[in-house]
């Protein structure tokens, strides 16, 4: 008899320390990796000179890019050739490069901008001191593709930076749709085809 009841009280102690209720129990036949040697942020290394000045948090080495985020020199990714605005967009524009075009310039340029183009958007008729550029007078019209891509990329006085938005290929996308609204807004009645006229007011 004593040998069951000690039997049901061993068992009972080993059931306990099963509960999940007690996230650290005292025996670990197993510790499944929790204790291993390991540096914390923002300590100080006492016991090793792994690094140099005995810390743990330090600066990566120069020319070091994170995953995914290496993005060359090249005109595509700066708009700049020779350290000059590249005058042509560098992909090719399709009827698919400019419909992404619009896409984009509807959501993150139409609220300053309009769908125009003209900077008459819902942002300055709320905030009438921020007006935005009209992107189909003769000025814009002048730019170079890689200005255009620059100015989204970095932003241009009130103008924020989209380049964390926007991927590359997409703003290059707008500088294409761009294209198109200042083509449209400067173009006379004898360019439209003619089986399209009726249709101008």
């Amino acid at each position: 008899m004593r040998t069951n009841a000690f039997v049901i009280a061993l068992s009972m102690t080993l059931l306990a320390g099963c509960s999940s209720i007690q996230r650290d129990p005292p025996l670990q036949v197993w510790d499944d990796m929790k204790h291993q040697p390991k540096f914390k942020a923002q300590s100080e290394l006492l016991e090793t000179d792994l690094f140099p000045f005995r810390r743990v948090s330090h600066l990566p080495p120069e020319g070091v890019v994170a995953r995914g985020h290496l993005r060359d020199d090249s005109p595509l990714n700066t708009g700049l050739e020779n350290g000059m605005y590249v005058g042509k967009n560098p992909l090719p524009v399709t009827l698919a490069l400019l419909k992404q075009g619009q896409t984009k310039f509807n959501i993150y340029c139409a609220p300053c901008h309009d769908q125009t183009g003209m900077g008459k958007g819902t942002v300055p008729m709320r905030v009438p001191a921020w007006q935005p550029s009209n992107l189909t007078e003769a000025r814009v019209v002048e730019f170079a593709d890689g200005d255009l891509f620059n100015v989204i990329t970095h932003g241009r006085r009130t103008m924020p930076p989209y380049r964390f938005q926007i991927v590359t290929e997409d703003r290059w996308a707008i500088v294409a749709y761009v294209r198109v609204l200042q083509r449209a807004a400067h173009s006379k009645p004898e360019e439209v085809p003619a089986d399209q006229r009726a249709a101008l007011q």
